[in-house]
């Protein structure tokens, strides 16, 4: 079982590094929560490969800085999509 615990959390960065994504996104193609890639890539990767860890990181560092910014453009598409419909709904009315 720890072997198993182990291959996910260096499969996890590796997925994080290649990729350059979220904890959220390796999560989904690993299909675990995001609390456990997060143990993964911050305990588990620490005793298995520092100089991976490392690498980790430094993306998990540039990530955290930036997700203030991709949750207000998340925000933002949300209510652009909402204006459209109900602008698309009431063009119908004339």
């Amino acid at each position: 079982m720890k072997e198993d615990i182990e291959k996910r959390a260096v499969l996890a960065a590796e997925l994080l590094i290649k990729y350059n994504t979220t904890v959220r996104k390796v999560a989904k193609i690993l299909g675990v929560s995001k609390s456990t890639v997060h143990n993964d890539l911050t305990w588990r990767l620490y005793k298995i490969n520092r100089s991976l860890y490392k690498e980790v990181r430094t993306i998990l560092e540039k990530n955290k800085q930036e997700r203030h910014i991709r949750g207000g453009e998340a925000t933002k598409k949300k209510y652009s999509a909402k204006k459209e419909q109900i602008v698309s709904k009431n063009s119908g009315i004339i």
